[in-house]
């Protein structure tokens, strides 16, 4: 072993001729690689160009989008669910007896204020279980393993409904046929 150091080979210091020969991967880089000397290591950093492709979500985008779907759907049930309420307790004389106000507003008023309860009811829906840690890890877990199904192309999705529909019809000429078939011997053998 020697005390010296040992030179790292550089290849754009190393050519044949005394000219700076350049990498081949240093041109295939693209412009926006940064390199930084760090302590005997080199890190790459990229930089953000501008107007660049946002990231893509992946499967979270379906979590999000089911999040959202889940507290639409109840947003518009419990705004149907409160309006439907508040007009048949407007109808109950025993309520309109006992709770003046609820004949304050309008029916036309009354679905207005079910659609707010709805959207708030909706909005706290998401809120809540987007909070649960184990029914967002499920809904993950879900969205991951959908997107390592082997969804068809739009050939093999043409071709399996064609052959579908042919095979229906096929059957459906099959059985019209027997139908007649029988219908015309039963006919004969029992008569009109």
């Amino acid at each position: 072993m020697s005390d010296k150091p040992k030179e790292l080979d550089n290849p754009a210091t190393d050519a044949p001729d005394g000219d700076a020969a350049v990498p081949a991967d240093i041109l295939e880089r693209p412009s926006s690689a940064i390199l930084t000397l760090s302590e005997g290591s080199v890190d790459v950093q990229e930089e953000v160009a501008v107007g660049a492709q946002p990231a893509q979500l992946g499967s979270a985008r379906y979590v999000h989008a089911a999040f959202f779907a889940a507290a639409a759907l109840t947003g518009f049930l419990s705004a149907r669910l409160f309006t439907t309420v508040w007009n048949w307790l407007v109808e109950w004389p025993f309520a309109v007896q006992h709770v003046p106000q609820l004949l304050r507003l309008s029916e036309e008023q009354r679905g207005g204020v079910g659609s707010v309860v709805g959207v708030v009811s909706g909005f706290w829906l998401l809120f809540y279980i987007y909070k649960k840690p184990l029914i967002r890890a499920w809904a993950e877990g879900v969205a991951g393993e959908l997107t390592k199904v082997s969804w068809p192309d739009r050939d093999a999705v043409t071709k399996g409904t064609v052959i579908v529909i042919v095979a229906s019809l096929v059957a459906t000429v099959y059985v019209t046929i027997l139908d007649r078939l029988w219908g015309f011997a039963t006919r004969l053998i029992y008569g009109s």
